[in-house]
């Protein structure tokens, strides 16, 4: 059977092309299969025979119905490949020569109704991956001239002013410039509540507007916005090839030569012409040369689906493989920006006297702990009150206040330095995070914890990737305290800490070098290296969150849409299933060929069983491995969601 083909790159907004779209099988094949029957029928009740023991409709009808089969035989001679079709060819034209035209004409209805019901399996295939863009309309408002008009996505400039009304999705990636309303962004950022968007916010095509009409002016346009990304990722992932597919060719083409010698030596030792037919017609490797290709492209449109773009094949086959994980704290495991985690304050003070007079002593500050005592006293509905003088000492601490009143802010040398008394404060700092002490006219109002917050999936992936047997190495550039205090509630294996980009780059290389098949996780500009080691190695794999830098995205070999490293596991767990179900096709066609050969060989089958064997197996092979097809898309609830922007 022929290898299926991937289908054309096609233009996120564009209308489809009607010539790249097939719904079924083409006419001339049901035409020929409607042939062939009837042939066989004719040809079973002796219709029309005017010469003996030759059968002009068994004949003809051979060679118009099976056509498709004899000359992709040719073509593969020609270009020195050895596939199934050369074998059936082979078969046929024996059957014809020791008059076995109803076996013929049979043999042929069941390669060709194996080939539609193949096309149908692959086109499904195709389709899951072009669904994809049917996220994006197809029309856009524009205002120009004073005027609003509809157009194609293609007719779209950069710098138009595109009106979106409640409901429609956004055609472009760009800034609101009017109007207020709620846009759920799942396709794209993965957050699950709508985002509130007013004039200067940044939107993204494919995302939908929930509430009010919004006028954005379009910055970045069809292959260029964030969903047309996510598109030319799939895309390219399908059009490459995993040394699996590879594989598979080559295990194809032995197949072909294991079944035309076990013929010859059939011949030779039986000399039945019937049982040497049924042993060529009885080997066949289409379930793998099909098969594989489909499971690859199946479960990369599956983890597009859930949320991650793998950039080809190759790299979900060593993903398959993957015993360690080395994970970037700062971005991947956390959020990536200080907040207060833990008020504690002094005897007969409420935590929202500590937030208050914290913020009021940090409202001139930029340093990052500063923002995060303000974004809290916020969050809390305390308004900013700007104090009349203001010192920082870098590194220890600031003062402020008025001429009757000051607050200190700081770490515990400072505000001993200040006659503050620490009595009844506890312990020293943990290394869970940074301890801020506030007091206001000499007297301790408390302590605040700021930290790095772990995002809420973090330790459930670590656990998640401990159930599937891989072993996770935290590498951070944190200092050993702060680290140790991460890696231990996180649960990981092993810890480096106070790493610099290249220190992460010989880790990953030790990690390679060591026999380990490692993914590295990241999303920073300082994971860009490691990444790309990652990806060099040939034996690892760069694997970058979506919501990080740019460099950071186009150094790793898969993508996580959005910030949930959940996702990570689910492909893994994706990768594992596509590799076995791949070696479940292998195991399965070697079985069926080696004990099929044998039984023709002794000829208990027929050339009709053979052929029944052949194609039954093919297809089962083939079925299973759409199970890693996506369902349809009225069956799926979201598309695929993350930042690719």
């Amino acid at each position: 059977m022929t290898e299926p083909q991937m289908s054309p790159p096609h233009r996120p907004g564009a209308a489809p092309d009607p010539a790249h779209e097939h719904h079924g099988p083409e006419w001339a094949d049901l035409a020929r299969i409607a042939l062939v029957a009837v042939g066989a029928t004719l040809v079973w009740f002796r219709v029309w025979e005017p010469w003996p023991r030759v059968s002009v409709i068994g004949v003809v009808a051979t060679i118009v119905g099976g056509w498709p089969i004899f000359r992709e035989a040719v073509e593969n001679i020609v270009a020195r490949r050895m596939t199934m079709e050369l074998s059936m060819t082979i078969a046929l034209i024996a059957a014809l020569a020791i008059g076995q035209f109803s076996t013929a004409l049979v043999i042929t209805l069941f390669v060709l109704i194996a080939e539609v019901l193949e096309g149908l399996t692959v086109e499904r295939g195709r389709h899951a991956i072009e669904e994809l863009l049917h996220y994006l309309p197809r029309t856009a408002f524009v205002r120009r001239g004073g005027t609003t008009v509809e157009l194609p996505l293609p007719e779209l400039r950069v710098g138009d002013l595109v009106l979106v009304n409640p409901g429609a999705k956004l055609p472009v990636d760009g800034t609101v410039t009017a109007g207020h309303s709620y846009v759920d962004q799942a396709t794209i950022t993965g957050e699950p509540m709508p985002a509130e968007k007013r004039a200067g916010d940044p939107v993204f095509a494919g995302t939908l507007n929930q509430g009010g009409a919004l006028e954005v002016r379009a910055e970045r346009l069809g292959r260029d916005t964030s969903f047309g990304q996510i598109v030319n990722a799939v895309e390219r992932a399908e059009h490459s090839r995993a040394p699996v597919q590879r594989l598979a060719d080559r295990l194809a083409g032995y197949l072909v030569y294991f079944a035309l010698g076990a013929a010859v030596v059939t011949y030779l030792l039986t000399r039945d012409a019937q049982s040497t037919i049924s042993v060529i017609i009885v080997a066949g490797a289409c379930g793998i040369a099909a098969g594989t290709p489909l499971a690859v492209l199946g479960a990369i449109g599956r983890a597009a689906r859930q949320g991650a773009i793998v950039k080809g094949g190759r790299y979900l086959e060593t993903l398959a493989t993957v015993d360690t994980v080395a994970i970037d704290k700062t971005g991947t495991l956390t959020f990536g920006t200080p907040e207060v985690t833990e008020i504690h304050p002094a005897a007969g003070v409420t935590p929202r006297t500590v937030i208050e007079a914290a913020a009021y002593a940090e409202s001139r500050s930029e340093h990052p702990l500063a923002r995060a005592i303000l974004e809290r006293a916020r969050a809390m509905g305390i308004g900013a009150v700007e104090p009349q003088t203001f010192e920082a000492t870098p590194g220890r601490g600031v003062v402020a206040g008025q001429a009757d009143a000051s607050v200190v802010v700081g770490n515990r040398a400072f505000l001993r330095e200040r006659g503050v008394a620490l009595d009844g404060l506890g312990g020293s700092p943990d290394g869970t995070g940074s301890e801020v002490l506030v007091a206001r006219d000499g007297r301790l109002l408390g302590a605040v914890r700021i930290a790095d917050a772990l995002r809420p999936e973090a330790k459930a992936a670590v656990a998640a990737l401990r159930s599937l047997r891989i072993r996770t190495v935290l590498l951070t550039g944190d200092q050993r305290a702060v680290a140790t205090a991460v890696a231990k509630e996180l649960g990981v294996d092993a810890l480096v800490s106070e790493l610099l980009p290249e220190g992460k780059v010989r880790e990953v290389e030790r990690l390679a070098g060591d026999g380990r098949r490692v993914a590295m996780v990241g999303d920073g500009l300082n994971d860009a290296a490691a990444l790309a080691a990652a990806s060099a190695s040939g034996t690892a794999v760069g694997v970058a969150m979506g919501s990080g830098t740019d460099i950071a995205r186009e150094s790793a070999d898969v993508v996580l849409i959005g910030n949930d490293l959940s996702r990570f596991v689910d492909t893994l767990r994706l990768a594992r299933r596509m590799r076995g179900i791949i070696m479940q096709n292998f195991a399965g066609t070697l079985a069926v060929d080696s004990v099929g050969i044998v039984l023709a060989a002794f000829g208990y089958l027929n050339p009709l069983v053979a052929a029944f064997i052949h194609v039954s197996s093919e297809l089962i092979f083939i079925l299973n491995s759409t199970r890693l097809l996506p369902a349809r898309r009225s069956e799926s609830r979201r598309a695929p969601s993350g930042n690719l922007a």
